[in-house]
């Protein structure tokens, strides 16, 4: 599903002097290539702080924790989506809110989320699912509406750029209050373990978070704050400085390999292709959608099956996600109604994930196109 050795070449020289100098150096834990990355991703963002962590999930927590929100208090957020977004809701012992999403972008719906809001509801958590921002204008309109806080989870998103309605333009991760994000080696921006940030424009909030993140520490021995032990290491800080200048070349070939599979597939009518929200639908050039996945859905054929054919052919795809959240035991609750969740339940039975990255070439995309149209026109 992707190729980090692949990548790993074109950014060799640069990651082995960098690791080299930190060997040498023995700055670990908060070295300067922690520093200089993280100004960097500021920089690039246009966003005001940005505080390093130890991985994805943190961020999100932190980013909660640092909001104030308190047990009992209701979080809004989608229920097609990875479990860490509610993994951390569950963690402080706030109150998820699952909602379903929209059937073309899967991302969560505007209109479920305005029905779901009561008096204890102290926060919304879009998920910029696929690497697609979700409807941001909608969703700030909401939150402002009822003073909530909007938490943006960017985990899937890095690198993408939101178009309001009036015409302005922020990258995801620069549109709420706070946001997270994870540097999952597999991610758009990954690195060689594990790795995460926060993001704000608040200088009370982000101080808050830098208290967090280190013990709630701002002088040594000093906790004024209750806090996490979640740092990015100077290694992984090093390696992500190696790619963020490559960043959007990397979007590109990943927006570039999408043009591809659409082209392939957009007139087999037992596929529907990935819809682009910020675009009418043509991703030749705007970068509404950094394609961390590219996700069909199916059509009147067994998804499972295609699923079969295509490992067969040692192709390798994904099912995000095979099962909705309010159906997961841990997050299994008795307010949730099935008649709330049409599209999430379709979804889950519809949708995978073919290979999506950097190195993709014509021949390997020729070759997953045509065995999945093989399989379609049995």
């Amino acid at each position: 599903m992707v190729d980090l050795q692949g990548q790993y070449k074109g950014i060799k020289e640069t990651v082995d002097t960098s690791i080299a100098e930190i060997l040498e150096s023995a700055a670990y834990i908060n070295g300067p290539y922690v520093h200089k990355f993280q100004e960097a991703l500021e920089n690039y963002l246009g966003v005001k702080h940005v505080i390093p962590c130890a991985n994805g999930t943190d961020a999100l927590q932190i980013a909660m924790m640092g909001l104030g929100l308190q047990p009992g208090d209701e979080v809004i957020t989608a229920d097609f989506t990875f479990a860490a977004t509610v993994e951390v809701i569950g963690l402080l012992r706030l109150t998820p809110v699952l909602v379903d999403v929209e059937p073309d972008t899967f991302n969560i719906d505007p209109i479920a989320i305005e029905k779901a809001i009561t008096p204890k509801t102290k926060a919304i958590v879009p998920v910029h699912l696929f690497g697609q921002a979700a409807n941001m204008d909608a969703i700030l309109e909401i939150a402002k509406k009822h003073n909530l806080y909007v938490i943006e989870d960017n985990a899937q998103g890095i690198g993408a750029t939101y178009t309001f309605k009036n015409g302005e333009k922020k990258k995801t991760g620069n549109l709420g209050d706070v946001a997270s994000t994870s540097f999952f080696p597999s991610k758009n921006l990954g690195c060689y373990g594990d790795g995460g940030a926060i993001f704000t424009n608040n200088d009370e909030l982000a101080h808050t978070i830098r208290g967090i993140v280190n013990h709630g520490m701002y002088k040594r021995y000093h906790h004024d704050v209750v806090g996490v032990n979640s740092r990015l290491d100077s290694i992984q800080a090093a390696v992500l400085l190696a790619k963020l200048p490559k960043l959007d070349s990397y979007n590109a070939a990943r927006r570039n390999a999408a043009k591809k599979y659409d082209a392939a597939f957009e007139d087999i009518k037992q596929l529907v292709i990935p819809a682009k929200n910020s675009c009418d639908g043509i991703c030749n050039s705007c970068d509404c959608h950094v394609f961390h996945q590219y996700t069909l859905k199916v059509n009147g054929i067994n998804r499972d099956e295609l699923v079969a054919h295509l490992q067969s052919k040692e192709i390798p795809c994904g099912v995000y996600y095979p099962i909705p959240l309010h159906l997961q035991k841990a997050y299994a609750d008795e307010r949730y109604n099935e008649a709330d969740f049409p599209i999430t339940n379709q979804l889950v039975k519809e949708v995978i994930s073919l290979p999506m990255h950097t190195e993709l070439t014509d021949d390997q995309i020729d070759f997953i196109t045509n065995t999945i149209i093989e399989f379609v026109s049995k």
